[in-house]
Parts: structure tokens; sequence; C-alpha cells
């Protein structure tokens, strides 16, 4: 029984460690199927953190925080878009550009709404009212049927991104922007607007982990808290190789490699904690490397589209 509630512990600590991930890397997985890179993940993510934990301390309204992250997190989103659509900027200059810009802003920000730019005990997001016997259910129980709506969500997600992506006509439509935007403006697809809303909508997802974290997760919000999730996000659409299931996949790894440090760390073993604390990044560099195979990205991935006379 020991056993089975070491694993069961492990298990939800992995998934609750994968969840802000995958809707960072969703969220990754449409912008970059419509072409634009997004290295903003990490600055979308904290976006959505900080407003979420600033609405979340000054009202009392959970529902009201993460709804205020997600549309905070999507306007970074078109911002993004804005920069590398519109103005044809470097789409990696951008997104750079903009998790140094939120970094900043929201260390200010929180230093004037937080004492000492940290916030404890903000109001938390529960889990579901299922039935009882379906939540102590072995194993299961807390792992499928004990958790909150943003996970569920999540998974729900999921299924519609996988949906939409392959078996629509606008997902058709995004794929062809992503790998031959000419044809597709030829087709008569507006090339512009397909990826204004796949950017927008990848802020969104990130706005959504970015609450996940701050009132799920560890329910307190500090500066630089995301710490690199964004880049491990990213890290997990190209090991998933730009699929829906492969990408959450790829996320439910690293989150259990982090929450395996974590244990690791507890066993008080003769380790470096510096060794463990760098294994999750070091599975996402492995990834990067080609650890899951060669990964094909979108054909016009990162190039700017001009539209011709």
């Amino acid at each position: 029984m020991s056993d089975l509630a070491f694993l069961t512990d492990y298990l939800v600590a992995s998934l609750r460690v994968a969840v802000p991930l995958g809707f960072a890397a969703l969220g990754g997985l449409w912008s970059e199927r419509s072409g634009v890179i997004n290295i903003a993940l990490e600055g979308m993510l904290l976006t959505g953190a900080f407003v979420s934990a600033a609405v979340a301390a000054t009202t009392g309204q959970v529902g009201l925080a993460i709804a205020a992250a997600s549309l905070a997190a999507g306007l970074v989103g078109l911002g993004h878009a804005a920069l590398c659509v519109s103005l044809r900027v470097n789409q990696l200059v951008s997104g750079l550009a903009i998790n140094l810009s939120v970094a900043g802003l929201t260390a200010f920000g929180a230093r004037l709404v937080f004492r000492e730019g940290t916030t404890q005990g903000l109001p938390a997001l529960g889990p579901l009212p299922l039935p009882a016997f379906l939540q102590h259910l072995p194993l299961l129980g807390p792992l499928v049927f004990a958790q909150d709506w943003l996970t569920y969500g999540l998974w729900a997600g999921i299924g519609v991104s996988l949906y939409l992506l392959f078996y629509t006509h606008y997902g058709l439509a995004l794929r062809a922007v992503g790998e031959a935007p000419q044809a597709a403006e030829t087709a008569g697809v507006s090339v512009i607007l397909i990826r204004y809303l796949s950017v927008g909508l990848s802020g969104l997802l990130c706005g959504l982990g970015g609450a996940y974290l701050t009132l799920v997760h560890v329910k307190f919000f500090a500066e630089g808290m995301v710490a690199g999730k964004g880049f491990i996000a990213l890290a997990a659409v190209i090991f998933g190789r730009w699929h829906p299931i492969g990408v959450f996949l790829a996320c439910v790894l690293f989150g259990a490699t982090e929450a395996l440090q974590l244990r690791i760390q507890a066993l008080n073993l003769q380790i470096p904690y510096q060794f463990l604390v760098m294994l999750p990044y070091a599975i996402a560099l492995l990834a990067l490397l080609g650890l899951a195979g060669k990964s094909v990205p979108p054909a016009a991935l990162g190039v700017p589209y001009v539209k011709e006379d």
C-alpha cells in the first residue's frame, strides 16, 4: 500500500507540473503550425501568473482572475503577432523582447501590488465536486477524478485541437499557412488573419497555464516564478512533433522528470542538488538535439509572409 501511495503521489505531482507546460505547449503548437515561432511563451506564462495573482488577491474571485490572466496573455500574443506578422520583425527577437519586457514589468508590478514582490495565501481553485467513490478509487481516483476544471480543460483542449487541426477546413487552412502561405493565399485563405488568430490563441492558452501555476500549483506569486517553463514547453512542441497528443505526452515526460528530481532531493542522497535541478532542462536539451528522432517543422516556420501584389 505504501508503494501504491508513493506511486499515486508521484503521478499526481507529475501531472501538476505538466499542466502549465501543457497549456503553454498547446499554445506554442497553434502558433508554430501557422508559421510563427513563439519563444515568447515564457513571457505569456509569466503574464498569466502575475495577472491571475493580482486579480485574485484584490478581488478574491478565482474565475475572474483566470479570465483576466487569459485575456492579458492573449493581448501579449496579439502584440507578438503585430510585430512578427504586420511589421515582419525577426520572430526570435520579438519573442526575446517580450520575455525581457514582461519579466521587468511583472517584477515592478509585483512590488506595487504585493508586499516585497511576492504574495501568500491566494484563493485557490479546488477540484471539481465529483462523486466521492470516484475520488477514492486506487490510483485513478486522485489522478483522474480529483482534478480542477483547468486540468480537465487542458485535456479537452487537446482533443479539440486534434479535431480542429486535422479534421476541419480551418485546420487544413492553418496547416497550409504554415507550410505554403503563398499557395494558401492563392486559394483564398487570409494568411495574416490565420496567424493573428493562432498567435492570439497561443497567448490565451498560456494565460491559463500561468493562472494554474499561481492558483492551483503553488498558490502564490513570486518574481520569475515561471523559471524557464516556457522554454521547456517550446521544447515539448518540438519533441512532440507539432502534434497535440505528442506535445502533451512530452509535457508529461518533463513533468515526471521535475517531480522525480524533487523526490530525489527529499531522499537526502549525496548528490549536489544543482545536478538534480538541471535534470528537466537537460531532458529538454536532449529533446532539442533530436533524442526523439528528426522532427520536421512546418516549412514556413519563422519566414515572414509578404503578400504578393
